[in-house]
Parts: structure tokens; C-alpha cells; sequence
């Protein structure tokens, strides 16, 4: 997956490579870390995976900070770009198992692929269409370049607003979600995401 760059939003999370030129070289392969901040210095974070590992993430220079605040569902409107990691359904529609709406005119990861936040996950960026509201939840159209895709949206699911932050949100016993990309110097990263007061970002 290759995407543009920008620190106005945690869609930012899965580009953490800049644009290359025509025929670039193979793109490194991100890791997604999630876990809390148990060590901090001004060029890395050692971070204790939900998995239960220990990992040293060194800092980009420019490295910026993302946070999750949440919302409520009625964030998500007609035209609102969002993002949602979801469980695909046997009759084709997707099952939210969080929901991040970006800043308007953030338009970020636009597809359906792959994700890790459970076994079988995938990940869906694109334009909402009209939302209907059930007492089963939420359910609407989801559009991005290469088609679309009807997501439903029980209750209960998390679902959070991404906007800028300060770098001191990044201390120890934050909770992060990093995208991480293995260089010759170990794993690298520009942004972290932090939820707000003290939650974690569901993604």
C-alpha cells in the first residue's frame, strides 16, 4: 500500500512512506503497533505491544501526533470521509468494528484492503452515502475509486474523530497506534496516534 503523506490526520497512519518517483523501489512493509508507551526519548519510543512484545520505534524528525477523540454516531453523515476497520458478512456487507472520521477535506487511503486488527479484518476509506439508521445500528454506502461497499454499524462500536495534537500527548502510559515501516536501523515511524484521555485508538 502506497499513499500520500500529510500530518493533518491519523489516515496518515498507513502512509507513513512519502511519495516516491516513476519506478520506485518496493515500498518497505509497515507494521502496525498497538500498545502502550513505557519509554520516551527525543528520537524513539519503546512501546509494550498488546501483543506483549517490547519495541523501539525511532522518530522521524518531522514526526507529528494524531489523536482519537470519541464521537457519537451521528458524526457520521452524508459525505463525511471515514474509515472503518470491519469483519466482511456472508451477504457481502461489512460489520464495523470501529469507525474514524476524518477532518473535512481529508481524503486519505481511499480502498478496501487488508487489516489486522482481527483475524480476517479489512479496512475500508471512502465517502459516506445516505446513512439509515436501524435499531440494529447505523448502515450506509461507503465509495471509494475503485467501488463501494455497504457497512453497517452496530451499537456500541467505537467510533472516534481524528484531529492534530501536541507531542506531549506521546508519554509514558499512553496508549498508540503506530505504523512502523523496518529500515536498515530498526523500525521507523513520522506519526503516532494517541486516544484521547487516556483511550486508545480503536483502529
Amino acid at each position: 500500500m502506497r499513499y500520500s503523506t500529510m500530518g493533518a490526520a491519523v489516515a496518515v497512519l498507513i502512509t507513513a512512506m512519502p511519495v516516491m518517483a516513476a519506478d520506485p523501489p518496493a515500498a518497505p512493509q509497515l507494521q502496525f503497533l498497538r500498545g502502550t508507551v513505557t519509554g520516551v526519548t527525543p528520537g524513539a519510543l519503546r512501546i509494550k505491544t498488546t501483543a506483549g512484545k517490547t519495541e523501539t520505534v525511532k522518530l522521524a524528525p518531522d514526526w507529528n501526533v494524531q489523536v482519537t477523540k470519541p464521537v457519537t454516531v451521528e458524526e457520521i453523515k452524508s459525505g463525511s470521509f471515514i474509515g472503518t476497520a470491519e469483519m466482511p458478512q456472508a451477504d457481502g456487507t461489512g460489520r464495523s468494528l470501529e469507525v474514524h472520521v476524518f477532518p473535512p477535506g481529508v481524503k486519505v487511503g481511499e480502498g478496501h484492503y487488508g487489516w489486522g486488527l482481527k483475524k480476517g479484518s479489512m479496512m475500508t476509506n471512502g465517502t459516506v452515502g445516505k446513512v439509515v439508521a436501524s435499531p440494529q445500528g447505523r448502515s450506509f454506502t461507503v465509495s471509494y475509486p475503485t467501488g463501494n461497499r455497504r457497512i453497517v454499524v452496530p451499537p456500541k462500536t467505537p467510533i472516534v474523530q481524528i484531529g492534530p495534537g501536541p507531542r506531549t500527548l506521546v508519554k509514558v502510559g499512553a496508549r498508540v497506534f503506530i505504523p512502523a515501516a523496518m529500515t536498515p536501523g530498526g523500525l521507523a515511524t513520522n506519526s503516532v496516534a494517541v486516544g484521547a484521555n487516556g483511550s486508545a485508538p480503536p483502529m
